[in-house]
């Protein structure tokens, strides 16, 4: 994994039950593991994998697991730790196919909350700037019409 540090923007893919938002602290660290593991799944469908490559495959799926927790907030990283639980021993094909496969899933849940969020706050922006607009500026304020009679104009 990269450990390179990189800034702290937080995303809010929306409110949990409790109504805190969940969130995640670096998103580029995110994206890059979910195209990593990604990747990986795609490489076990296409191949065989012997005792050691199916350990190595192991390691890597836990060790990416152990990253993201770094970049989800406490929720998020329960609700990881229910859907990606450690495997034991040497796993077979399937179980690595199985277990890389409800992580991409669940990865594209929460890009697709992200999103959603996103639209949401947008929506909410856009219908504040348009009640703003139709009430327009209240009199005597800058840059409303009138405002530099009311005042008189300076040189």
């Amino acid at each position: 994994m990269n450990t390179t540090p990189e800034p702290q923007t937080p995303a809010t893919p929306a409110p949990d039950a409790a109504g805190e938002p969940e969130s995640i602290t670096q998103p580029a660290k995110l994206l890059r593991i979910a195209s990593m593991v990604r990747e990986m799944l795609e490489e076990t469908r296409q191949t065989s994998l012997d005792e050691p490559g199916r350990i190595r495959l192991r390691q890597i799926y836990e060790r990416a697991v152990g990253e993201l927790k770094e970049v989800l907030s406490p929720d998020l990283q329960e609700e990881l730790d229910t859907l990606a639980p450690p495997m034991q021993g040497v796993p077979t094909e399937s179980e690595i196919r199985v277990a890389q496969a409800q992580l991409v899933g669940w990865l594209e849940g929460l890009f697709h909350g992200i999103q959603a969020a996103l639209f949401a706050q947008q929506a909410a922006a856009r219908s504040q700037f348009e009640q703003i607009r139709r009430r327009g500026l209240p009199p005597g304020e800058p840059g409303s019409p009138g405002a530099d009679d009311a005042r008189g104009q300076y040189l």
